[in-house]
């Protein structure tokens, strides 16, 4: 797997595969444009594609939910305070986890709402948040289980833009790393509706009333939960 740095849109991950025929780009669940092309395209041959899809492009980034970008002091995750600093220490923007800081190093004249600054945020954060929901989620999945009698096969993680949760019909539940962003009460309800989910693969009054039995103000988180974003 290669990278393109483009001045718009700035890194783009390149996929090859044998399977591919042709060119093509989408936006992948980490914000960034995957381009997926065959073993034996030219890399000058997709970077043509890229100038001459431009306008299809940005249409692409307009239709797709947008991600606010960070700002400096913003809470990350549970345990961690994002912190800028400018300084003529680095040549580069630079990203690195202190304690419960992320701390994000720029050049002077480099600002934090650059393409490129924000995704290497974005990737530093993605990693912040997975080792959290690893540390947490499980043991909070599982002592939730065990008190409402609930069975699951297992658990993974994910961080798909669209989704809090999941639940396989196998018993694979499925949470999103965005979950730790959440107040833990709303974490609470999605943990309780995807356990409902192993007994109800539906939406119908008896997964609610499993729902109920867990969260009796599901209603209410559910509903705040709408104002929240899936995405990291």
């Amino acid at each position: 797997m290669t990278a393109i740095i483009d001045a718009e849109f700035g890194e783009m991950v390149v996929k090859r595969s044998a399977k591919s025929r042709s060119i093509r780009i989408h936006i992948g669940t980490d914000g960034r444009f995957v381009i997926a092309a065959s073993k034996l395209t030219p890399l000058a041959f997709i970077k043509l594609t890229i100038a001459q899809s431009r306008d299809s492009l940005r249409q692409l980034l307009a239709s797709t939910p947008r991600r606010d970008n960070y700002t400096d002091g913003q809470p990350i995750g549970q345990h961690h305070k994002l912190a800028v600093v400018h300084t003529g220490m680095v040549a580069l923007p630079t990203t690195k986890v202190e304690r419960n800081r992320l701390l994000v190093m720029l050049p002077p004249q480099t600002s934090l709402d650059e393409n490129t600054v924000q995704q290497q945020i974005r990737d530093t954060v993605t990693r912040i948040l997975r080792r959290e929901a690893k540390a947490y989620l499980p043991d909070k999945l599982a002592a939730m289980a065990r008190q409402h009698g609930f069975h699951y096969e297992r658990v993974r993680f994910s961080h798909s833009g669209g989704r809090w949760g999941s639940c396989s019909s196998t018993g694979t539940i499925s949470l999103n790393i965005a979950l730790m962003k959440l107040d833990p009460v709303l974490t609470d309800y999605v943990l309780a509706h995807e356990l409902s989910h192993t007994r109800q693969m539906n939406h119908s009054s008896a997964f609610w009333s499993e729902v109920a039995a867990i969260d009796p103000h599901y209603k209410l988180h559910r509903q705040q939960l709408k104002r929240e974003s899936p995405v990291v």
